[in-house]
Order: C-alpha cells, then sequence, then structure tokens
C-alpha cells in the first residue's frame, strides 16, 4: 500500500528521534524539594533561582576562586578549586556544580562528605566560620564537541584539538563548583595544565609556566573581579600575532590551520583603534589587566567579551572571499561591540539577568558611535538602523515580546532573553535616551554610572538616575519639563521602555488643500494593546516632509497622546511624501500614507539621496506588505524597477533578502512563476554588471543562488561551478557551496556529483562544515529523518555545524516534507533550552516555521500551545515571537490570493 507523502514523512519523523521522549524527560528539572523546617531545600533545586542568588548574595561577599585544571584528557578536564569567601549570618552555604563528578572536598581544613544533588552542593553551617572560609574541592568536568562548558574542536587539516571555554550565561557551574550568579564577582587565580604543544590564555597574563615531562602548566595572574559567566581559557596550537601602539599590545591568536587565510595586521588595527575611542568616550582607561583576542573555531556566537581572552567567530573574521563592505562594517562592528562590553558588562555588570539590555543594548548602540566617529563615510547609523530596527520591530509586535526588563525566576531562563529584543531593542531606545536628553548630558551619565559602579554591579535604575542626574546638571529647563511636578526625569521612560512591553505604530494622516498642507497628524497605536494597553508611548521625534526640487523639511515633533497634531507643518507646501521619523531618532513602526506609497513607487525613491531615509522607506514599504496593505507583486515589482537606480552597497542586500523572502513566501507559487523568472533575469544581469561595486554585484549573485529555478537559471548556477571568475571576483569555494545548496533543494539530477566534488575539492574545516550543511538540502524523507535524528543522537556534533544545517534542512521547497517535522521539533524545546547555548533556541524555532508557509503549520502550532497550558512563560513567548510571520505569511498569501 502506497502511504501518503504527508503520513509517511510523519511516521519516519517520529521514527528518527526514538530517544526524543527520554531526552525530554531528562531535560525536565525535577520540583525542588520543599521542607518547612529547611527553608534552604528550596534552593537545591534546578538551576539558580533568584530567591537563592538574592539570599547568598546578602550572606557572601569578597569571593575568590582558586581554580586548577588538567585538560590533557581528551574528554575530561581534571580539577581543584579552593573557594574563598566571607560569610555573614549563621546559615549553611550552597555552591552550584553539575560537572561530570565531585570527588572530594574540605572545609576550612576539615574533611567532609559532600551533600551534592547533581545541582548544588550545600555545606553544613556547623563547619563555616563567622567571616572568612576556604572550602577546597576536587571535581571532575565535560570536554566535548558541544553541550559542555569547555568545547573541543578536532581540526583534521594539522591534526591538533583546540579548547576554549564558554560559560555564559550560567554554566560555569558545570566546569567548576562557585558561586554562579553575576552579582557575587570574584578574583580569580587560575593554573592550566596542557600538551607541551600547546599554547594557553586566560583572563590573565601568564605569571609563570612549570614543565613536567611533555605537560606545562601555567599559572596565571589574579584577576579584577569578575562575574562567573567571563571566566574564560583557550588551549591548543594557536599561531599568535602581536600588535603594540602607545605602549598597549594586543596579541590575536587564530588556530594553526587557518592562519595563512586570516588578515591579523587588519584585525589588529581594528582593535587598538576600538580600545582607544572607548577610552576617549568613557574617560576611563581600558579596566582589566591585557587584552588578547581569539578566533575561536565552531564558535557559536559572533564574539564574547571575556576580560583579557576576547573571542570572536572565526568564520565572521576569516574571509575566504573578498569580503563587501557590509561585511567589513561587520567584523569591525563586532569588535566594537565586544569592545564596549570592558566597561559595559564586564566592568559593570548587570545585578541579575533580568537586566540583560544593560550590558548588550549598551554594547551595540555605542558600537554603532563609535564607527560613526572612527568611519565617518561608512554612514554608520544606516548600518545601525538595518541591522536593529527591522529585527526590533518584527519581535516587538509579536504577541511574545516581552519589556526590556524581563523578569526571571530561575538563571536556568536566561537562554531566553538572548534574542532581538535585548541585542536590537536596546540600542534603538538607547539612540531615543540619547536624542531625548542630549549628547552632554548623556555622555556625562554613562562616566558618572561607570564610576559609581566600577567592579560592581548595577540596574537599570542606576542607569536612568546616573543619566537623568546628568541631564537635570546640564539641561535644567527640559529635565524640570520632562519631570513634571516631582521625581526622576526619566521615570516616565523608564515605565515605557523598560518596564512595558510591546511598541507604537504611528501613521501619518495629512489632509491638503489649495496645495498646502492644512492638518498633519501622528496617530499613534499600540502594536499588541493587549500585552502594552492603550496609552502611548511619550517620545522625541522629527518629521520629515519631502519635496522634489526643494529641500526637505524637518519638524521636531514631542510625542504625547495617541493623537500629535503637528501644528508647525501647517501651512507648508503640499510634500511629495511624508515621513514621522526623520534621521531615526524614534523607536516606532512607520505606516505611510496612501500618497507617500504611491509617490515612492513613482519615483521618489531614487530621488532620495540620503541613504538612511533611503533605507528607511524602504522598510517602511516592507512594513506595508508584513501589514497586508502592499501587494506582495507590487513590492517586488519595485524593487526590481528600483535596482538600476540602487547602488548603495548596504541596501541592496537587505532589499534582496527581502525580495527573496516576498517571493519563496508571501507569493503563491502560481503567483510567483513570472516574478521569479524576471528576478533571475535582473539579477544575473546585475551580478555580471562591470559598472556596478563589487558590493552590489556580490549580493545580487548571492541573491540569484537562492532564487534561481527555471531551466535557464538553473544553467547560470552550475556555470558558477567551473567558471573562473563571478561578480567581478575569482569563483572560490564559499560560493560553489551556495550553488550545490541551492542545486539539492532544487533535486538537480546532477546535485550529488556536484556535492561529491565540491567535498573532495575544500577539504577544509570550513569545507567539511559546509558539506554536512549541504547535506540537509537534498529533498528526501531519508535525508530528513537522518539530519533530525543526529541533532539529538549525535553527541561529536558541533553546534555550529548543527545550527548551519537548519535552514538547507526547512527549505520552504521542501515544506511538505518538513512540516511532520515541526511538532517533534516544537516538543523538543525543553531539551533544547537545556542542553544547546544561548541564541540556539531562536535559530531552531526560526528555521522550522520560516520553512513553512500553509494554514496546516498554523494549526500545528495553535494545537502544540493547546497542548501545553503549563508551558514554561518564556518558552510560550519564544514561539509566539517566531509564530508571528508564520501567520503573517499565512495571512499575506490569503489577503492577495
Amino acid at each position: 500500500m502506497r502511504i501518503p507523502p504527508l503520513a509517511r514523512a510523519t511516521r519516519l519523523a517520529a521514527a528518527a528521534i526514538p530517544a526524543l521522549a527520554a531526552l525530554l524527560s531528562a531535560a525536565r528539572p525535577a520540583a525542588a524539594q520543599q521542607h518547612a523546617t529547611d527553608p534552604l531545600a528550596a534552593y537545591m533545586g534546578h538551576g539558580v533561582s533568584h530567591e537563592l542568588a538574592t539570599w547568598r548574595a546578602g550572606t557572601v561577599r569578597d569571593v575568590r576562586y582558586d581554580l586548577a585544571l588538567d585538560v590533557t584528557s581528551p574528554d575530561s578536564a581534571i580539577g581543584t578549586v579552593t573557594v574563598r569567601f566571607t560569610r555573614s549570618g549563621g546559615d549553611d552555604a550552597i555552591l552550584d556544580f553539575r560537572g561530570r563528578r565531585l570527588r572530594a572536598m574540605t572545609v576550612n581544613g576539615t574533611a567532609a562528605t559532600p551533600d551534592f544533588n547533581g545541582n548544588h552542593i550545600r555545606i553544613p553551617a556547623r563547619m563555616l566560620r563567622a567571616g572568612q572560609n576556604a572550602v577546597a574541592l576536587s571535581f571532575v568536568s565535560e570536554i566535548a564537541p558541544t553541550g559542555a562548558s569547555i568545547i573541543r574542536v578536532h581540526d583534521p587539516v594539522d591534526r591538533s584539538d583546540y579548547l576554549y571555554t564558554l560559560l555564559v550565561p550560567a554554566d560555569a557551574n558545570q566546569l567548576f563548583p562557585c558561586f554562579d550568579q553575576p552579582d557575587l564577582k570574584a578574583r580569580v587565580t587560575f593554573a592550566l595544565t596542557f600538551p607541551i604543544a600547546w599554547t594557553a590564555l586566560a583572563n590573565g597574563s601568564v605569571a609563570h609556566s612549570d614543565t613536567t615531562g611533555d605537560r606545562v602548566t601555567n599559572h596565571f595572574t589574579e584577576t579584577k573581579p569578575l562575574p562567573t559567566y567571563l571566566i574564560a581559557f583557550a588551549a591548543g596550537p594557536w599561531s599568535r600575532f602581536t600588535s603594540t601602539v602607545h605602549g598597549r599590545t594586543v596579541h590575536v591568536y587564530i588556530r594553526h590551520s587557518r592562519a595563512h587565510e586570516a588578515d591579523p595586521d587588519s584585525m589588529l588595527a581594528l582593535q587598538q583603534r576600538a580600545l582607544d575611542w572607548m577610552e576617549r568616550y568613557f574617560a576611563r582607561p581600558y579596566p582589566f589587566e591585557k587584552f588578547d583576542m581569539l578566533l575561536a573555531p565552531a564558535f557559536p556566537f559572533g564574539g564574547m567579551e571575556h576580560p583579557g581572552v576576547v573571542m570572536y567567530n572565526e568564520d565572521s573574521f576569516i574571509f575566504r572571499e573578498r569580503p563587501t563592505l557590509s561585511r567589513r562594517l561587520g567584523r569591525f562592528s563586532t569588535i566594537l561591540h565586544e569592545t564596549a562590553h570592558q566597561w559595559f558588562g564586564d566592568l559593570v555588570t548587570m545585578r541579575w539577568f533580568d537586566d540583560l539590555w544593560l550590558k548588550e543594548g549598551f554594547a551595540t548602540y555605542m558600537a554603532a558611535k563609535a564607527l560613526n566617529d572612527l568611519e565617518p563615510n561608512s554612514e554608520a547609523w544606516k548600518t545601525f538602523y538595518q541591522s536593529n530596527k527591522p529585527s526590533a520591530y518584527g519581535v516587538d509586535q509579536t504577541m511574545g515580546t516581552t519589556p526590556l526588563w524581563q523578569a526571571m525566576g530561575n538563571l536556568d531562563q536566561a537562554k531566553s532573553a538572548y534574542g532581538a529584543i535585548v541585542y536590537n531593542k536596546a540600542p534603538s531606545v538607547l539612540k531615543q535616551l540619547n536624542y531625548l536628553v542630549g549628547e552632554p548630558a548623556f555622555q556625562l551619565g554613562l562616566r558618572n554610572f561607570l564610576a559609581a559602579h566600577a567592579y560592581a554591579n548595577a540596574t537599570w535604575q542606576d542607569l536612568l538616575g546616573a543619566v537623568g542626574s546628568a541631564w537635570t546638571t546640564t539641561s535644567p529647563a527640559d529635565a524640570k519639563q520632562a519631570a513634571g511636578a516631582s521625581g526622576n526625569p526619566l521615570d516616565a521612560f523608564g515605565r515605557n521602555f523598560m518596564l512595558r512591553p510591546g511598541m507604537p505604530i504611528v501613521e501619518t494622516r495629512v489632509s491638503v488643500r489649495d496645495g498646502r498642507i492644512a492638518s498633519l497628524e501622528l496617530v499613534q497605536h499600540p502594536a499588541q494593546p493587549a500585552l502594552s494597553g492603550a496609552a502611548a508611548w511619550p517620545m522625541r521625534t522629527q518629521v520629515l516632509l519631502a519635496y522634489g526640487a526643494a529641500p526637505a523639511v524637518k519638524i521636531p515633533v514631542a510625542l504625547t497622546g495617541l493623537v500629535t497634531d503637528v501644528p508647525a507643518a501647517r501651512g507648508q507646501p503640499a510634500p511629495r511624501f511624508v515621513f514621522p521619523n526623520a534621521d531615526d531618532q524614534g523607536y516606532f513602526l512607520s505606516l505611510l500614507d496612501t500618497a507617500s506609497v504611491t509617490a515612492l513607487e513613482h519615483g521618489a525613491l531614487r530621488d532620495v539621496h540620503d541613504g538612511l531615509l533611503r533605507a528607511m522607506l524602504w522598510g517602511a514599504l516592507w512594513d506595508q506588505v508584513r501589514d497586508t496593505r502592499l501587494d506582495p507583486v507590487r513590492y517586488a515589482n519595485l524593487v526590481l524597477a528600483e535596482l538600476p537606480y540602487e547602488h548603495d552597497e548596504q541596501i541592496v542586500p537587505v532589499l534582496l533578502g527581502r525580495l527573496g523572502r516576498d517571493i519563496d513566501a508571501y507569493l503563491s507559487p502560481a503567483r510567483a512563476a513570472s516574478i521569479r523568472a524576471g528576478a533571475e533575469r535582473t539579477l544575473w544581469q546585475l551580478a555580471n554588471d562591470t559598472s556596478r561595486a563589487y558590493g552590489v554585484r556580490r549580493a545580487a549573485l548571492t541573491s540569484f543562488t537562492g532564487l534561481a529555478a527555471s531551466p535557464e537559471g538553473v544553467a547560470h548556477l552550475k556555470s558558477l561551478l567551473t567558471a573562473d571568475s563571478a561578480a567581478g571576483e575569482p569563483v572560490r569555494d564559499p560560493t560553489r557551496w551556495s550553488v550545490v545548496d541551492r542545486l539539492l533543494v532544487l533535486g538537480d539530477p546532477g546535485a550529488s556529483a556536484a556535492l561529491a566534488t565540491q567535498a573532495a575539492r575544500d577539504t577544509t574545516p570550513d569545507g567539511r562544515r559546509r558539506a554536512f550543511i549541504a547535506g540537509a538540502a537534498r529533498g528526501d524523507s531519508a535525508t530528513k529523518a537522518e539530519y533530525f535524528r543526529r541533532w539529538f543522537a549525535d553527541k561529536s556534533l558541533n553546534e555550529d555545524w548543527a545550527s548551519g544545517s537548519l535552514g538547507a534542512f526547512n527549505a520552504i521547497e521542501h515544506e511538505q516534507l518538513t512540516l511532520p517535522y515541526l511538532r517533534p521539533a516544537l516538543d523538543s524545546l525543553p531539551y533544547i533550552q537545556a542542553n544547546r547555548r544561548i541564541f540556539f533556541l531562536g535559530s531552531w524555532l526560526g528555521a522550522f516555521m520560516n520553512g513553512q508557509t500553509t494554514p496546516a503549520a498554523v494549526a500545528v502550532v495553535h494545537q502544540y500551545l493547546d497542548d501545553h497550558p503549563n508551558l514554561p512563560t518564556d518558552l510560550r513567548q519564544k514561539v509566539l515571537q517566531y509564530a508571528d510571520e508564520l501567520e503573517r505569511t499565512v495571512r499575506i498569501r490569503a489577503r492577495w490570493r
């Protein structure tokens, strides 16, 4: 009997994960045992609860860790740690530990049998002293390609292993027993034993080394006070490069087999410039002993800000083909972001992860300010807009959005906090704050904030208090007006932007009489009133009136209510179009009036020479599509019509990315067919247009590779596998891999042979990763089942490989094959949250939901939520965030059927 495709795929999905139920069961923490006579028993549950952290912060201080690790074994680290701390009160003490094994413990010199439950170690009060204590423990922790606090990457080229730690947000206790909470900062003295052929680095510099046989032990200097998640080391046969500028020495470490591909001189120069700028802006020298950069292989983040050993993503920093302007600026922005963290996050740390935005939002915003100063021709605020606002608006419009300050009962939930609200909304809100108070008050407030909380912890109230006080000092009239009768001048700002979920949508309402503006109103409403309430968000913006030959007019406006009249616009000549957020100072989504949309469709866009404004206008038009106000066919035709006039190397890639989503998802296959054919021809011509900048040609080639489906398009794709050049540059392996991916998605008869040829050609570490990713693009049931199984069952599979393959697995062309995996993917969320790194959960949900376009997929998501009424709030919010795009896709297709 022939099984219908959907039913057959459903059976394969179930067969692919026979152990998933057991994994999920293991991922669910047992409830903390409650004893009325033992109030501390509740603290011994899974994770680090806010109650435990609060209690500990009140009874423990002056923490020091004397940590030693031997990493000469391939799969385990043998360690000892002496935890020194000052204790007040008469209760027991509780340490956190989730490593492989606890071997022994002494308390103040007396041997003790550990009271250890796999999450925490309880030390009885009778063995502790009032005042200073020392608890010595020996332990064993995991070294593994994924899921461990020490990541091991095996390099098949130089046949060596490379190790590095990754402890954020709360995995330090997976490495060693500690007080794993951000407000118990500690000084750390560290010793690391490793093979003699390796080099090792850590937060401190090497004080001295001992050699015994084929092993070396580095003893590192004691650190400044650090939160546990910033403790770090790396070891392996790294190649080292050095730069000394104005007496400051910076090293960059790169794995030996890839050092020849890198440009360390450029990276070191950018890093030195970043440090110089931050020191000047904050009027405070770099706050730690030394600064090393490490290009970490298979690194799951863009970067990580450990003081003294800042880790960057190797693949983002080593260019295997000529980098576009966007990639070069992206690398510098990442360096600036991690450098800003040395002050925001490292010097001053949030008290609890509910204020995660306080470090991440600031690092992103300060990176943009620095880039604007250091590279004035980069149009940094255009880059900032494109990198942040669409992502922030995309999440903040959903029913799953959260405030910037996110209540967090346990650090187990911290992974869910990482995402667009923290990384994209937060810096956008800071830009509004900067505009509101002015640059002098903003800078003075930050300097005062850092001075008041150096090497300690702070909250968002501390920050707004410092900036508000500086504002009162520098602009008393403005501050008094903003404050009203009493209180900090930024109290209302805090209520609306720190504590309130959601965001406003602003529409322009224009009335024209006799060729002049009779009235102009900005109408504000919440994107999700059920979450945020119906009140307006007070903020400042600028309304732009655009004209043809005459200069544009910008009018400052204070948004104070749901409808804001703009009296300064009355009597002005009727504009060509109106835009309510000139210079991107406000935080709101702009929906344009009909006349403005029509003008932009009929040539007004190409007459806008300000790159930031043009990027924002394109963004507003895309929002019209996503709000079902603009037919996606009209949008696609507009993009294709305007491409001959659009020369911006940063705008074109974003436009073409939206064009791809428009054609692949928002248009039904029948409506997309003719648009796709025209897009293929336009993009191929643009990629081969020698008059265009490389970044534009490269973006066109990338977009063509993702869209091509016609016989002519496939023929062009295949020609790239043997071509000498494309987009004006030699064809290199990353381009060939993209072609192979597309051929596999399309099920081309020659795709498997092309994969085998390319895998044999590119045997580099990146090539091996790309081969694994490409395999997920095969459009057959057996492949999908095998990849889904391996994501859970293969402990040797690096997380970077797994996350990289999610998009290929979920190609929209395969949505019938992958729909049966949507429910198992949702069912696995507790396991994913417990066992994967901070960004994996979002990548997982985004890939599985963005690969679907049908009401059947929406029904699967809703049924999952209905079946789990007690799903933890943070996971429910994540599902709702990513379901929004799927639901929009279905609405858009239905609206323009």
